[in-house]
């Protein structure tokens, strides 16, 4: 009986964390570039339950043989594994400002491994002047004429410098090139390729980084197997799907109901064994 509580209890915390997962994701339906997490949910390990008891033999001195008896497999419960981003390009919103850049996948790459293509990034600078990435193109320009995110992060060009905008007119065209006044300022945006992106690590604010120190995402301008687009005026929207996002929000919620109603019927019987049975009357 006390596995069961902890089979239920697991099942709880499990979909629990799965809420609060698809939570998030709902709340940035709206957030340029975000991409969704996805939980994978996973069984522990069975284990073998044996039963261990002792055969007396009929001889005079009743000797005794202990012996082990399979009863046979059991299964302690569910965790959620892990989350992964699921990197499904969003839809392209126009939205007139000059500095909102879309990136827009044309034909990436299947990586063999995972039979998935990869992902395309635009690198950034953080405030520590390390190299990560985003899809995130809702940019601006700081006080200094820097290209930078919403958070001052700069966005970089194929040398890893900041982009600097020296007019109030520029344009970018489909490759990542800036031009101002009809001129080639020799900045080019450093769009970059992820073969499997399940290895970045999510650090929030729609940004991600390569695990390892020192690490970082090859170029995607020169590989002639890469075909991208940038646009500018425009934006990627979240890649969230609110309708199904909110039916697994429901469906999430009403298993952790399933799994509290169990749990309580395991505290009923618990409750009548302890205070009823082998009760003197």
């Amino acid at each position: 009986m006390l596995r069961g509580f902890y089979t239920a209890a697991a099942g709880m915390i499990s979909q629990q964390r799965r809420q609060e997962m698809l939570t998030n994701n709902l709340a940035n339906a709206n957030t340029p570039g975000f991409k969704e997490d996805q939980g994978s949910l996973r069984a522990f390990p069975e284990m073998l339950i044996t039963s261990m008891n002792t055969e007396t033999l009929p001889v005079t001195k009743r000797y005794q043989i202990k012996g082990a008896y399979t009863v046979g497999p059991i299964n302690t419960g569910v965790y959620m594994q892990e989350t992964q981003p699921k990197f499904r390009q969003g839809d392209i919103q126009e939205t007139g400002n000059q500095t909102d850049i879309a990136l827009v996948d044309v034909n990436l790459p299947i990586n063999e491994e995972t039979n998935r293509p990869g992902a395309l990034f635009i690198q950034v600078l953080n405030a520590d002047g390390e190299p990560r990435y985003t899809r995130n193109g809702n940019f601006t320009i700081d006080g200094e004429g820097y290209l930078t995110t919403n958070d001052g992060y700069y966005v970089t060009d194929t040398y890893g410098a900041p982009i600097i905008i020296y007019g109030n007119e520029f344009t970018i065209t489909s490759d990542g090139r800036f031009f101002e006044d009809g001129e080639d300022t020799d900045q080019q945006l450093n769009i970059v390729y992820a073969e499997n992106p399940d290895n970045l690590v999510k650090e929030g604010n729609g940004l991600f980084r390569v695990e390892g120190a020192g690490q970082e995402l090859p170029s995607a301008i020169e590989d002639p197997e890469i075909v991208f687009q940038v646009k500018q005026k425009f934006i990627e929207r979240s890649n969230v799907d609110i309708e199904q996002t909110m039916t697994e929000m429901m469906m999430a919620y009403r298993t952790f109901e399933a799994n509290q109603k169990i749990l309580k019927a395991y505290d009923s019987s618990m409750e009548k064994a302890v205070n009823e049975i082998g009760r003197i009357r």
